[in-house]
């Protein structure tokens, strides 16, 4: 029978995976996107990917390997979409660590300012990045994570002057601000040029309510809304780092889901 091999192809006699590829100690196994440590029957067509630990694979590798965990079909379409997340901070930074893990292949990163001691809280930020821009602190932080995908990176404060420049030509547009009136602002701008394009925007991940309260729903024609909708900061109710990630979770996964082709939250 024929099957794949770190995607090459490979005639076996085998029926087994491990009688065919005898399983080595430092090795990860996975057999199409699922990986395994039991000898399992192969059939017709099977995708192997046996990868080293601890060695820092080629870009055809690593490529090969994220393909393998997220399935082929699904892997290719992250690779050759583009998205823009506008904010990078609780929300925006941990978003764009979700995208450039699951291999979305061109991430366009916008924010004016600088990490400062207050973002540790809940942002994906180090003491080593006080006083850099969030976008060359973040930047540097996903190149480490994923090596092989487009970043590329403006420091500048999004307005609805610049909306159309900064964002045209983008599959999904990520709305991460903090500022209600910013969010606002930016909808409406992003609505107006782009009425076909997709965006996944925020509101209400502050405090610590419960977790089962951040949920998913479609507002209008191409926007996705995350969060529980009513509570924002203020004084006795700040920004806690869980709420925060679960929501940029929310966005991250309406992202990929939106990417796959899922329309619906």
């Amino acid at each position: 029978m024929t099957v794949y091999l770190n995607g090459m192809p490979k005639n076996i006699s085998e029926k087994t995976l491990f009688s065919a590829f005898p399983k080595k100690e430092n090795t990860i196994v996975i057999l199409n996107g699922f990986q395994i440590s039991d000898d399992t029957e192969l059939k017709e067509n099977d995708e192997i990917y046996i990868i080293e630990k601890g060695v820092l694979p080629c870009r055809n590798q690593l490529e090969a390997m994220m393909s393998a965990r997220h399935t082929p079909k699904i892997h290719k379409i992250l690779k050759n979409s583009k998205v823009a997340v506008a904010g990078l901070g609780g929300l925006g930074s941990n978003i764009a660590v979700c995208l450039s893990r699951i291999g979305v292949g061109n991430l366009f990163l916008v924010d004016f300012d600088i990490v400062e001691p207050s973002n540790l809280n809940r942002q994906c930020y180090y003491i080593k990045h006080i006083g850099m821009p969030k976008t060359e602190a973040l930047k540097g932080q996903l190149e480490e994570i994923n090596p092989f995908i487009n970043i590329s990176s403006k420091n500048i404060k999004v307005t609805k002057e610049n909306v159309k420049e900064l964002f045209e030509g983008f599959d999904i547009i990520c709305e991460a601000f903090d500022n209600p009136e910013a969010k606002a602002e930016f909808l409406i701008s992003a609505k107006t040029y782009f009425p076909d394009t997709k965006i996944v925007c925020a509101s209400g991940m502050a405090g610590y309510g419960s977790s089962n309260d951040i949920k998913t729903e479609k507002k209008m024609k191409n926007v996705y809304v995350c969060g529980d909708f009513e509570t924002g900061a203020k004084p006795g109710t700040g920004l806690m780092a869980p709420r925060v990630m679960i929501c940029a979770g929310h966005q991250a996964n309406m992202i990929l889901r939106l990417l796959i082709g899922i329309n619906e939250v």
